[in-house]
């Protein structure tokens, strides 16, 4: 089997899907590796770690696509503006592909068509499943990890004054106060983050057991009163909730935001927009110099007015709705999405060949196009709204 590893064209995306070390893997596995030439430059990983672990290095990224059997991305295939052909139509019938596609997203449905038209095989990692033996694949659970690091690092940047308590000779500087509103992975590496740089850390989910494993942390838990029978959906995830308990979770919001320094907005609902929790009326009575990180901005945001894909300051509050933040910490998301990839791949693969068993949970999760068709069934669905 070839696997070819191109360089990510997504404008600022320096990740790229395979470090020297799991190129070494493959390779070891009996497989043979094409890199395009400076793919994982951004990351820090350079064309002589690749050869050196046994890759090919290759120039021109046609050549790579129509060499390869397997193709392992980041992001989703894209317009080549370099060379002015989309990535889609450098990949061939027969030919896999493994990377993050968000099939479901009306914006990449006529790419998906593509891919299925062109008789590709493709996979995506935004459908791995959350179950024990997925773990070490799930790559929606890392990069979630290097969200929620890198967004309270980045808020930290944007305020104005020390985040933990300080005793200087003038007097005594009182930590800052955190929230952390939705406590998954992200939200739970958030909480973590703050706590490790000494702020006082609060937290607040409609789902019991992620407040519980925010109290684990150290978190102060704000109490929503949403009912856990409309709260927690299927796989332990957060309910879309009536509009009646949305505006009853913003009134006890509103009632302790004015008291935080740093507000962390990862509540999501699978599938949905994100729930507006946070209006232009709240932000107004936050604290000045305050900061808002909205990483839940790819499904529209947490707060009413979070900017997508950029940060500005409105009502003296500085908000953030910067996309892709694991890919600005690429050396560590890398190596962590790298090794997911690898993992996949490991699992996927029998005597040298793709292995595809739609009976299987795995499998059958992340499959999107096969057959010249579109399979996933989620995709499917929205493809009809």
């Amino acid at each position: 089997m070839i696997i070819g590893i191109p360089r990510e064209i997504m404008r600022g995306e320096a990740r790229v899907a395979a470090t020297p070390e799991t190129v070494k893997k493959f390779v070891n596995d009996g497989m043979k590796v094409l890199v395009e030439n400076g793919a994982g430059v951004q990351s820090h990983f350079y064309d002589e770690q690749y050869v050196e672990a046994g890759a090919e290095m290759v120039t021109d990224p046609r050549e790579l696509f129509r060499r390869a059997n397997l193709i392992l991305k980041v992001k989703e295939p894209l317009f080549n503006e370099a060379l002015g052909k989309h990535e889609v139509d450098m990949m061939h019938q027969g030919q896999y592909l493994i990377t993050f596609i968000h099939p479901a997203s009306p914006v990449n449905h006529d790419m998906v068509r593509r891919l299925a038209s062109t008789g590709v095989i493709s996979l995506t990692l935004d459908g791995i499943p959350r179950i024990s033996r997925a773990q070490n694949m799930d790559a929606l659970t890392s990069m979630s990890t290097c969200a929620g690091y890198k967004g309270i690092i980045m808020a930290a940047n944007d305020l104005s004054f020390f985040i933990p308590q300080m005793f200087t000779a003038v007097g005594m500087l009182k930590p800052a106060n955190v929230l952390v509103i939705g406590v998954g992975v992200a939200g739970l590496q958030a909480l973590a983050t703050a706590k490790r740089l000494g702020a006082i850390t609060h937290a607040m989910d409609i789902r019991p057991a992620a407040c519980e494993q925010a109290k684990s942390l150290g978190a102060k838990v704000i109490e929503t009163g949403v009912p856990p029978e409309i709260a927690v959906g299927q796989g332990g995830y957060a309910n879309k909730l009536p509009e009646e308990w949305l505006e009853k979770e913003r009134e006890v919001l509103r009632g302790v935001i004015k008291d935080m320094d740093i507000l962390f907005l990862s509540a999501l609902v699978p599938g949905k927009v994100a729930p507006i929790l946070v209006t232009e009326d709240m932000v107004k009575e936050m604290k000045n110099g305050s900061v808002i990180v909205d990483i839940s901005i790819d499904q529209g945001g947490n707060c009413e007015i979070t900017p997508p894909g950029t940060k500005e300051v409105k009502h003296n509050v500085t908000l953030c709705g910067i996309k892709n933040i694991p890919g600005l910490i690429p050396t560590s998301s890398t190596w962590m999405f790298a090794n997911n990839v690898y993992n996949l791949v490991k699992y996927l693969v029998r005597d040298g060949e793709m292995v595809l068993d739609e009976n299987d949970e795995i499998t059958r999760s992340i499959l999107v196009t096969r057959d010249g068709e579109v399979v996933h069934e989620g995709t499917r669905e929205a493809m009809l709204n």
